[in-house]
């Protein structure tokens, strides 16, 4: 099937072609990119230009091998991780590795080397990935692994899928002792006691991460609830509990594009002070199902028609530990001073820097925030990375719309050796998408 429009998540657009088939392995030839559910927030997962061919691969979802002792799963790179939940979490196996999103195939997670609230104790998804077959630029097939073509496997593990198009994907599946998430929540009035709370459950969970007001100021300043979770034992949950069935799939769907209006300071305000109430008046304690703990967005599909037909962006940056908990404070008194913010911001505790070579997370705080769309967001951008820049942090590219190359290139100490691993693996660029043209001249 093929489209004469491309869109990311963000609701950005681009003339281009699509072709969405189960033959990935042929299909891939000559195409310039191949895109799983276009779930990227920005650019990465469009074509550079409206000729070039982009391959769907959300059909080429098989699983073709999987050894119940281990748990090692050999996949299609389409397949989804609501698909693999859906098989395998009734089994008690999971990702080791959990996104905030389900509508994220295995090739997509492989090229963003996603992370989870786990990032602490297990890493970015490519700390687990076994091996990848690869259909390179010049049209060859590849295996490559850690140890065969290791600088190949290690540069599409975050590499945005310019270094091959990622055809199947190996790695293990975590056996868990049940399907429910023992989950403490911890109101904080300010951002300095949600670091302290953030950080204190690093140390004892081996799952935290919150929700802040990026919207108030002064002694309020990032107030915000933090969660910190861990696998349920079978012995420790309720009877009411352990026999309720487990759900994944959307309980709602945006039936239609809002007006821009809809979304202004004014209602992101009060979405904000409802979301701080609530949680405020819940349980501190609970056993909770996957989908709320791991993609609370997930729970209404088309949610990205709530910012009307501007769309949207992420900005998402990692801030080095070694700046401390400052650093997190001026970089919001700078977010909240520039306005644009949304009710969705996030902050994750990281861990060390993983094997990618462009991978995002270093050890330190990542924030995350969505922002409409608007006359002012490339200004808003521009500062919030100098200032990134200034501290040593990065930002992330699957959200990312808004950098200029000269930023990206200043924040990026990696990325000479992702330009040499590109010439030799792709001398003439032949693998491009939209964001690799804005970012690096393709």
């Amino acid at each position: 099937m093929e489209n004469g429009t491309l869109s990311g998540w963000g609701r950005i657009a681009a003339p281009g072609r699509e072709l969405i088939t189960e033959r990935l392995e042929g299909a891939t030839r000559g195409a310039v990119l191949t895109r799983g559910l276009g779930r990227s927030y920005g650019d990465s997962s469009l074509p550079a230009e409206a000729g070039d061919r982009v391959v769907g691969s959300r059909l080429a979802d098989r699983i073709l091998s999987f050894e119940p002792k281990s748990g090692m799963l050999r996949a299609e790179a389409g397949l989804s991780l609501l698909a693999l939940n859906r098989l395998f979490l009734p089994r008690s196996l999971v990702s080791p590795v959990m996104p905030g999103t389900q509508f994220v195939t295995l090739g997509g997670m492989v090229a963003s080397d996603v992370h989870g609230k786990n990032h602490h104790r297990a890493g970015c998804f490519g700390a687990h990935v076994a091996a990848l077959k690869i259909r390179l630029a010049d049209g060859d097939i590849v295996r490559c692994s850690p140890t065969q073509d290791p600088d190949l496997f290690h540069g599409c593990i975050g590499g945005m899928g310019l270094l091959g198009h990622i055809l199947e994907v190996e790695f293990p599946l975590e056996r868990i002792p049940s399907r429910w998430i023992a989950m403490e929540r911890v109101m904080a009035r300010n951002i300095d006691e949600f670091l302290a709370a953030l950080e204190r459950a690093a140390a004892s969970s081996p799952m935290s991460m919150g929700w802040i007001d990026c919207l108030s100021r002064g002694a309020s300043m990032g107030r915000g609830v933090m969660m910190a979770g861990r696998w349920a034992e079978p012995e420790e949950l309720p009877a009411a509990v352990s026999h309720s069935g487990l759900t994944l799939e959307p309980k709602g769907k945006v039936p239609f594009e809002f007006p821009n209006w809809v979304l202004n300071p004014w209602t992101a305000k009060l979405f904000n002070a409802a979301y701080n109430a609530l949680h405020g008046l819940g349980k501190a304690r609970s056993f909770v199902q996957p989908r709320p703990f791991f993609f609370p967005l997930d729970v209404v599909e088309d949610w990205n028609l709530g910012y009307g037909a501007r769309g949207f962006t992420q900005y998402q940056c990692v801030l080095p530990k070694r700046e401390g908990a400052g650093a997190v404070r001026k970089f919001l008194e700078l977010l909240t001073s520039l306005g644009g913010a949304s009710p969705l911001c996030v902050i994750k505790d990281c861990g060390p820097e993983g094997r990618g070579v462009l991978s995002f997370p270093m050890e330190g705080t990542s924030i995350a925030v969505d922002m409409a769309v608007g006359a002012e967001t490339q200004k808003i951008i521009d500062k919030l990375n100098d200032y990134v820049i200034g501290v040593g942090g990065r930002i992330y590219l699957t959200k990312d719309r808004f950098t200029r190359p000269e930023h990206f290139r200043a924040m990026e100490r990696r990325l000479p050796a992702f330009q040499a691993l590109r010439e030799k693996w792709d001398p003439n660029r032949r693998l491009r998408s939209a964001q690799s043209r804005r970012l690096f001249g393709d």
